[in-house]
């Protein structure tokens, strides 16, 4: 057993164990009891915890999106950038983070399927999407605030409808890219 660690911190180190199963052995391998096992807690502190394997599915997927999110947020507010900048780097940054099937925050997602409890995720997931689209383009924008917020709803919609276009072979990253781009600077 581990050392007793105080409840945010246990929750931090299953989460982190979590997501080095998902990288390593894949997420049909992610149980409550697999993680208890290689967290080296019991199995009772895992569902005190998650409560359920779609309960621990769902906490990773938040996680990994928040950590995305951040990065992005991060990156975003590195330097002062001008609204041709902006619109490009938003572009292309949403169309590889939603194009990009090959890591941890889809198979999350893909062993979530069919879960009721995902589709209420995946719009929370939406919804800060839409946040961030509103945080980033706001310093370039002179539309009030619920009209900005109305437009960056579109645009997600457009950026997920165009990434899976993407990921469906019909078109290229660039081409995405680039139409999302177009998409964005004509909301503004």
């Amino acid at each position: 057993m581990t050392r007793r660690l105080a409840r945010p911190e246990r929750r931090r180190q299953l989460l982190d164990t979590a997501l080095g199963i998902v990288r390593e052995e894949g997420a049909d391998r992610l149980t409550l009891g697999h993680l208890a096992e290689r967290a080296g807690v019991s199995k009772p502190v895992a569902y005190d915890h998650f409560g359920t394997r779609s309960g621990l599915l769902i906490a990773l997927y938040k996680t990994i999106d928040a950590e995305r999110v951040n990065a992005f947020r991060e990156a975003m507010a590195a330097r002062d950038r001008d609204v041709g900048e902006t619109v490009a780097m938003l572009a292309a940054a949403y169309i590889r983070c939603a194009g990009d099937m090959t890591d941890e925050f889809h198979a999350v997602g893909a062993a979530l399927a069919g879960s009721e409890e995902k589709a209420a995720v995946f719009q929370e997931l939406l919804d800060n999407s839409v946040e961030m689209f509103v945080s980033v383009l706001r310093p370039h924008s002179t539309l009030p605030p619920d009209e900005l917020e109305r437009r960056c709803v579109g645009l997600v919609g457009a950026g997920e409808a165009l990434s899976a276009h993407m990921v469906r072979g019909r078109c290229s990253e660039a081409e995405v890219v680039e139409a999302f781009a177009s998409l964005i600077g004509g909301a503004l």
